[in-house]
């Protein structure tokens, strides 16, 4: 992406630090905020991403943003259940093989160390019980490990590692920023207060989303997804047979997001960035992949009230 040229009246360039956190479709608000950032000139020279906050990070790091998100507007029902294979053991309900040989044709062969700018996808090492950095090798895997949300994506094998969602322990992981040199940390939350007329100040944007499939209106959440294609490709017993509860999987989810949104307080409360964007965490559900326009304006919007005045003026 191409930075954009400034005119008198702008302030010098200042240099930033993103941190991205993890929220599942919340994490389109992110592309928003980058969008907001290279509009009012402010560099992006480093990103430290976990789970949806690594895979925007990553697209963007290689020109591909833009791509992705019309893809996601594109993407239809059959295409969706196209990429779910299912996984029959108990380390995950998909293998998430197909899912990400997509984004890995997005990404290309990449290697982190050849972007342009300093990257870092932060990972869970579930058995050491310790948070990983992904800081060199191929792009496409170090997103795939950070995005391996518990119970739902089987867990990635990286060297003698098994490595899931970085969530669980860093839900917006700032201290990879710490060495870096320059003006600004900004950390994107995912988790933030509710907002209670965030559906009444964005009416003309779900008008606009409506446009949207009708099929994804109904998705509250992952599990929704993955019911729909076991309805779909086994019949509707097919997930009794196998010991499936949804409602236990749902419950799961929304337990995972609360600890993801308490630690997140906590992270940012012990190592404050230089500026905090909040998205509301009733801002979509976990899998409303069809609110595109809407997050990705709300992002822009939260990064534009975060960031009017700028530190130093």
């Amino acid at each position: 992406m191409n930075h954009p040229i400034k005119d008198d009246n702008q302030l010098e360039e200042k240099t930033v630090s993103l941190v991205l956190g993890s929220g599942g479709a919340r994490g389109l608000a992110h592309i928003g905020v980058i969008r907001w950032l290279e509009e009012n000139g402010y560099k992006i020279r480093s990103i430290s991403g976990c789970s949806m906050g690594a895979l925007i990070g990553g697209l963007y790091a290689t020109g591909k943003l833009n791509d992705y998100e019309e893809w996601l507007k594109q993407l239809s029902k059959t295409e969706l259940l196209g990429l779910i294979d299912v996984s029959w053991n108990s380390s995950g309900l998909i293998k998430g093989e197909k899912l990400f040989s997509k984004l890995a044709d997005f990404l290309g062969d990449v290697q982190i160390e050849e972007l342009d700018i300093t990257y870092t996808a932060v990972a869970t090492d579930i058995f050491h019980e310790k948070e990983v950095w992904l800081q060199s090798g191929l792009l496409h895997k170090a997103i795939r490990a950070s995005i391996s949300l518990p119970m739902i994506f089987t867990p990635f094998k990286h060297h003698d590692m098994t490595l899931i969602d970085g969530g669980v322990l860093n839900p917006v992981p700032i201290a990879p920023t710490f060495s870096e040199n320059n003006d600004l940390i900004i950390a994107v939350n995912l988790g933030g207060k509710p907002q209670e007329n965030l559906s009444n100040t964005s009416e003309s944007d779900h008008k606009e989303s409506s446009e949207s499939p009708d099929w994804l209106g109904h998705l509250n959440g992952i599990t929704e997804t993955i019911k729909d294609f076991f309805i779909e490709k086994f019949g509707p017993q097919k997930d009794k047979s196998v010991g499936l509860d949804w409602d236990a999987l749902d419950i799961s989810n929304r337990a995972f997001d609360s600890m993801q949104n308490t630690i997140a307080r906590q992270k940012l409360a012990s190592y404050p960035p230089d500026i905090t964007i909040n998205i509301p965490r009733n801002a979509c559900g976990m899998l409303e992949f069809n609110q595109v326009d809407r997050m990705v304006k709300l992002g822009y919007k939260k990064a534009q009230q975060a960031l009017t005045t700028r530190p130093g003026d």
